[in-house]
């Protein structure tokens, strides 16, 4: 089956033939880093990381670009807020962006470009813009002439003479409120960079299209982000790369929002759920199962009963893949998932689809573990772990067995096995001599510290326990 994907520029799902055979190139708008990033943040590098994992299951290459706006007047407004350097708040958050996309999975960029790091490319695209006519300086900002462009606004379908273009302070000189800055003039005591036009610090437009154009090309395959960047972000990067000579991305794929109460999960609105927390009391492998199983383009709307359901579902998962480990012993995922994942994972990433025959096949290894079908629980083990590796969620995989991510995953939970199979023993004995009392004590206390212990005819077993 053809890989096919929900183009945002032609409102449908297309299929998907890349630029160059075997390859593909994906450019993702990622964090603007003026504050830690809550679950709505994370969740778009969850979903691209699912996408690029599916494609390379695929077996095509794949180049990731995920940049990092590390100057924008959030950051400066930060600054002024705190007294803190603006340079320093941009450098912690993206850290704590890296620990979140790291605790949940995501696997590391290509290229993560910081905006700071590349203002020589957006001199030399705003020198081609304004030599072009599609540009101009004034009062020492620069203004994209958004009237130089047929077609602009075809991304969003919206109406240049309706439009609303958003401005910021210091934005003088327009010839026209319509136009959007590609940089903007230096305020006192504002960082800013040497330019043809003056000193200043450039527009967030601008940073996009440059970086873009430096790491991935004149044209490349998928451009992705939250559907909130369509306008007037993605609408001006498209503007700029277009008048500037670039075919830019082929392809335009965005993620819907996490909300609270029906609203967008923003730092704005006071109502983020921040990662860092969130990984303090949920484990991380439940979160990405939690925001990387709905569809991309579903809303995913934030409870703490919706995260219990997830914890649950997912509880299922991985009872089954310990048990059959119990059983089988260690096995390897299958070469292949079953077909009907991959049409579902083909057709415009559809986990949700795709998850269902995950949850059909555990079902299944659950009826041969109750018959003792070695073989036949070896089978869907195998193929569970393939599914789950797509997913970024099999319990086996080094980053999650034991929680350590070093790939000493196997060796702690052994140590774990050992300590509490010693206290199951004692347990054992205690019940022998009908000291109920004593075993009902260890039983406490091991669950106390997360476990739980299940009496089955082959003897007492533990895992981890639910919430």
């Amino acid at each position: 089956m053809t890989l096919r994907l929900y183009d945002t520029s032609a409102r449908q799902i297309r299929d998907f033939t890349p630029l160059t055979p075997g390859c593909v190139s994906i450019y993702l708008c990622g964090a603007t880093v003026q504050a830690a990033p809550h679950i709505g943040h994370i969740r778009s590098g969850l979903n691209f990381d699912v996408m690029r994992r599916w494609f390379e299951y695929r077996g095509y290459e794949v180049t990731f670009v995920r940049n990092v706006t590390d100057i924008d007047d959030k950051i400066i407004a930060k600054s002024a807020e705190q007294g803190r350097p603006w340079w320093a708040i941009g450098y912690a958050n993206e850290r704590a962006f890296n620990d979140g996309y790291a605790a949940l999975g995501c696997l590391p960029p290509t290229y993560e470009p910081r905006a700071t790091g590349h203002v020589p490319e957006m001199i030399e695209m705003m020198r081609a813009l304004i030599d072009a006519g599609h540009a101009y300086a004034a009062d020492g900002n620069v203004y994209f002439d958004v009237r130089s462009l047929p077609g602009y606004l075809s991304l969003s379908n919206q109406d240049l003479d309706d439009l609303r273009q958003p401005s910021g302070e210091g934005e003088t000189g327009k010839r026209d409120p319509r136009d959007f800055a590609m940089w903007k003039a230096a305020r006192p005591g504002e960082p800013s960079w040497e330019t043809p036009w003056g000193r200043g610090r450039p527009g967030w437009h601008l940073e996009c299209s440059a970086m873009a154009h430096k790491y991935l090309g004149s044209a490349f395959d998928i451009h992705g982000g939250g559907v909130d960047l369509v306008f007037p972000h993605h609408e001006n990067e498209i503007a700029q790369a277009r008048a500037y000579g670039d075919e830019f991305a082929r392809y335009w794929v965005h993620n819907a929002w996490v909300t609270m109460s029906g609203e967008k999960m923003s730092k704005s609105l006071g109502n983020s759920v921040l990662v860092g927390e969130m990984v303090r009391r949920w484990r991380p492998i439940v979160l990405r199962y939690y925001l990387g199983t709905p569809h991309y383009r579903s809303t995913i709307e934030y409870s703490e009963e919706a995260l219990r359901e997830a914890e649950a579902a997912f509880g299922r998962i991985e009872g089954f893949v310990q048990r059959a480990v119990e059983l089988a012993g260690s096995v390897e995922p299958a070469a292949e998932v079953p077909e009907e994942f991959a049409a579902a994972m083909d057709d415009d990433f559809g986990v949700p689809q795709a998850l269902a025959v995950v949850h059909t096949t555990v079902r299944q290894g659950n009826a041969a573990l109750g018959d003792g079908d070695k073989e036949a629980v070896a089978a869907a083990l195998a193929g569970v772990r393939a599914m789950l590796g797509v997913l970024g969620l099999d319990p086996l995989d080094p980053h999650w067995a034991g929680g350590t991510g070093d790939g000493r995953g196997e060796e702690l939970r052994g140590a774990v096995d050992a300590l509490v199979g010693l206290l199951l023993e004692q347990r054992q004995a205690a019940r022998a001599r009908k000291d109920y009392a004593t075993a009902d004590a260890i039983r406490d206390r091991i669950q106390q510290a997360g476990l739980v212990v299940e009496d089955t005819p082959s003897g007492p077993r533990w895992e981890l326990g639910s919430r």
